[in-house]
């Protein structure tokens, strides 16, 4: 097993302060640890939610959370994996003994989720901490055994990559939040990579209509080909647009993959009486939403959260991987940028933009 090391990794120095590739040192596994080489990361909006001030990690802070890669080395105690083994991230392990654990409902863990936490050092010696206990754009990582999930070796980086949370919050979303059934009709609002995992999961629970919105035209094309059976350009209309393709009523269900007040406010306009709003986005703790007291009485409808997917990630993995395996569960629509680590930068740079959907980091053998 071998010791520290240097390698290259996305790091932001401070909040609001653009990212940049630079070396940090690692330790070697502990007992209980896994030390895990990355081969394919995506690069998510609660990367972005780190660095512009929706949360409040300690810096310096390296970046990333979503990656799939080859364990190398496992420290003393480690009996979850071997090196050599294909792994996804899991960003909220479960402690499996806290309240929300017993009640059967690890998304909601005590213990997991915290937006960073300590682990090795800058190059130059200081204190460094890491994304959500991964900081996974990096060439290697050091984690605990818990927070690596085996994966089938002939499963795709890329695609393995994006099940630790994209595929996992979308689909869960529609799978475990909503329980999306088959006719129903869905309106999904922000189609990053998230919003379009929703897209693949109404289709594959098969809903009747799907209608897919985004504030760029350009998601029509990655929306269409994850399933949509209709798009929308977000306006002052919407609420009407959407109306008019489920007979007047709205739709039985809204998934707001954005994270913002006015967003849910349009997405709970957009449901029909008895309907359900599911918010799939982060948002701000400042940004509140403002809705009616007797619409809430006299609509029905429900206004809940879905985190991480509603999903226990040890159980809900390896089923993802068995349909993207199965041809079952096509998550290639979600992938519009593929690039190298110091092209990363760039791809935060987009989601500020809002431009594409799911940037995936691609590391060398």
């Amino acid at each position: 097993m071998s010791g520290d090391r240097l390698v290259s990794a996305l790091l932001a120095r401070r909040q609001d302060q653009p990212p940049a590739v630079e070396r940090i040192r690692l330790p070697a596994p502990g007992p209980g640890e896994v030390r895990v080489r990355i081969r394919a990361a995506g690069v998510c909006h609660s990367d972005l939610a780190m660095i512009d001030g929706t949360l409040a990690p300690s810096f310096p802070l390296v970046l990333g959370h979503e990656a799939a890669g080859v364990v190398t080395d496992v420290g003393p105690g480690t009996d979850r994996v071997s090196g050599g083994e294909h792994v996804v991230l899991n960003w909220s392990p479960a402690c499996r003994t806290c309240w929300h654990c017993a009640a059967g409902r690890p998304w909601f863990c005590d213990t997991s989720g915290r937006p960073s936490s300590a682990r090795g050092t800058t190059a130059d010696g200081e204190a460094l901490h890491v994304t959500l206990g991964l900081g996974a754009l990096a060439e290697e990582i050091v984690v605990p055994r818990h927070a690596v999930i085996p994966v089938p070796a002939e499963l795709p980086f890329e695609e393995a990559a994006l099940l630790g949370c994209a595929v996992l919050t979308g689909v869960g979303a529609v799978r475990n939040t909503a329980r999306v059934t088959a006719g129903e009709s869905v309106v999904i609002i922000g189609l990053g990579g998230v919003g379009l995992s929703a897209v693949l999961a109404a289709r594959d629970a098969g809903a009747g209509r799907i209608v897919a919105v985004d504030v760029a035209e350009s998601k029509r094309g990655p929306a269409m080909a994850a399933g949509a059976t209709d798009f929308l350009v977000s306006d002052g209309g919407l609420v009407r647009a959407v109306r008019s393709l489920t007979d007047g009523r709205g739709a039985d269900h809204a998934f707001e993959c954005v994270g913002r007040g006015k967003t849910i406010e349009t997405a709970w306009r957009s449901v029909r009486r008895g309907g359900g709003v599911i918010v799939v986005g982060m948002g701000a703790r400042d940004d509140l939403i403002s809705l009616s007291a007797l619409d809430v009485f006299h609509s029905g409808r429900v206004l809940r959260s879905s985190v991480y997917g509603a999903a226990d990630p040890d159980r809900d993995v390896p089923l993802l991987a068995r349909d993207v395996l199965a041809g079952t569960l096509d998550v290639s629509p979600l992938i519009t940028h593929r690039i190298s680590l110091a092209e990363a930068p760039s791809a935060v740079d987009r989601l500020v933009r809002g431009e594409g959907a799911r940037s995936v980091v691609s590391f060398p053998d």
